[in-house]
């Protein structure tokens, strides 16, 4: 009766205190009577992002229960590969609320006895379960490590069950089966992950967002190559997605549709011809007509021109209208509180994107804020606008998009869109060149020539031939295409499914 005072007392501590748990309830018999110390479940308490990306399934089991336990009284082991031995394992060790941990193989059944030894703990291991000072393990097919008692699954009773504390995201949940099942000791809610990408997956998002004061454990090989896992934790945790869920603008599996100009101006395009409820009720019923048409996810968007080129000389002499930020930030707000992104639109004229693209940091540090560099009124020292088409240099793209996700970065901000105009091959300078793989950046090309929809679709596949792996935009004109595509055309027409369609 004393012993089960004691340890519902211990749980009762758990439950307050969050992330720890009571002493071992059944001290090992064969032991001293009088022990010095007693281990007790302590779960790591940091918030922070870990990552377990090691070569091997038991070098990632070590790494998990790094991340999720401070000290445990003992632990479960299975030889690494042994499918029976590892389930039977991962369920004692869900049960008992401790880690689990790899052995080295089984030897095969044709090795000889005497000299290949049974199932062995790799030092990694060996040096976990001294570090969580463990007294005792349960092992199935064979495995042990030297120095820990041995104990039947029978002569254990389980830790108080864990508060949740943790998320653990796996890309190989079934390979990784002793890093979730320490997972589930710890009380963490598990999540599997398709890849590395955690901001393109609704459910990782969800589990991310609903645990914001849990600790994010990353479990898969596939992470090692990704040096931006903290940012990606913290801007899923935002919970900011689109409307199928996820944080990339172009998944492959969304289509948005825009309305493209400057507010209360008409002359640059339709956004500007009504008022913005009329706009957002205009984008919306394009919309409505689009997701008739297609199985893809169809949502808003609005383009608004955030620099206007200019014919002549403006107050600073880069032949660009700026809109103060102030004056957009109302226009911005309004369209973010109704659920539709916004892309600020720039024709920097003489000056460049990445200038203009600093004086709206206060705009792009929103959530479902974007950029967009329109090449075609990039002007050099002498020119005017409407006298050429503009170019840009890769290494001017690359540098504001550099800025742009470090922005991102900063901020822990969702993916960001970002937007490249090009109807001329030659508006992209070097575009091999241009950095279309920053995970902060969701890139899209979008291509907007006009005129008669033979030369339309000459100028979709001229650009597209070559290009990198990015988005793809396709632009209607209301005045200036002979004919004007309808929305069933659009989808008919216009090969593949473009991930942007928007209006001018």
């Amino acid at each position: 009766m004393r012993r089960l005072l004691l340890a519902l007392t211990a749980a009762s501590a758990l439950l307050l205190a969050g992330c720890t748990a009571a002493p071992d309830p059944s001290p090992d018999t064969s032991a001293s009577p009088t022990p010095t110390t007693t281990t007790v479940v302590r779960l790591a308490g940091s918030t922070s992002t870990a990552v377990a990306a090691g070569t091997t399934a038991a070098g990632r089991a070590v790494e998990t229960s790094r991340a999720l336990f401070a000290a445990a009284p003992g632990i479960v082991l299975a030889p690494e590969g042994d499918t029976a031995a590892e389930r039977s394992a991962a369920t004692e060790a869900a049960r008992l609320h401790v880690p689990m941990l790899l052995t080295d193989p089984v030897p095969s059944a044709s090795a000889s006895v005497t000299s290949t030894p049974p199932p062995a703990a790799p030092d990694g291991v060996a040096a976990e379960a001294a570090r969580l000072g463990a007294g005792w393990s349960v092992g199935y097919g064979g495995a042990t490590i030297p120095g820990l008692r041995s104990r039947s699954a029978d002569a254990v009773q389980p830790q108080p069950a864990q508060q949740p504390c943790a998320v653990l995201v796996a890309t190989d949940p079934a390979g990784d089966a002793a890093a979730v099942a320490s997972a589930r000791a710890a009380g963490a809610s598990v999540v599997e992950a398709s890849g590395p990408d955690l901001n393109g997956q609704p459910a990782v998002i969800a589990a991310l967002a609903k645990a914001q004061h849990a600790r994010a454990v990353l479990v898969g090989r596939a992470f090692a190559a990704r040096a931006d896992l903290a940012w990606s934790v913290t801007a899923a945790r935002s919970g900011w997605t689109y409307a199928g869920g996820t944080q990339r603008a172009w998944d492959g599996r969304s289509l948005h549709v825009a309305l493209y100009g400057t507010p209360s101006d008409g002359r640059l395009g339709v956004l500007g011809q009504q008022a913005e409820p009329a706009t957002i009720d205009r984008v919306r019923s394009l919309v409505s007509q689009y997701a008739r048409l297609t199985d893809r996810r169809v949502s808003p968007m609005l383009e608004v021109i955030a620099t206007v080129a200019a014919g002549g000389p403006t107050g600073n002499g880069d032949y660009s209208s700026e809109i103060p930020p102030s004056s957009l930030e109302p226009y911005v707000d309004r369209a973010l509180a109704a659920g539709i992104p916004v892309i600020l639109d720039l024709q920097p004229g003489r000056s460049t994107f990445l200038t203009q693209a600093k004086e709206y940091a206060s705009l792009l540090e929103k959530p479902g804020v974007g950029l967009a560099l329109d090449p075609e009124w990039r002007l050099g020292p002498k020119q005017k606008p409407l006298k050429q088409i503009g170019r840009v240099s890769a290494a001017e793209v690359n540098a504001t998009s550099a800025w742009l996700a470090q922005l991102v970065q900063q901020h822990g901000l969702p993916p960001k869109p970002f937007v490249l105009h090009e109807f001329r091959l030659t508006m992209l300078q070097q575009r091999q060149d241009i950095v279309v793989d920053r995970p902060e950046l969701d890139t899209l090309i979008h291509v907007d020539g006009q005129g008669s929809q033979p030369a339309k679709q000459a100028t979709w596949r001229a650009v597209r031939a070559g290009a990198p792996a990015v988005g793809w935009g396709w632009k209607n004109f209301l005045k200036k295409d002979h004919p004007v595509l309808t929305p069933a055309q659009t989808v008919q027409q216009v090969h593949p499914t473009p991930d942007l369609i928007t209006y001018q």
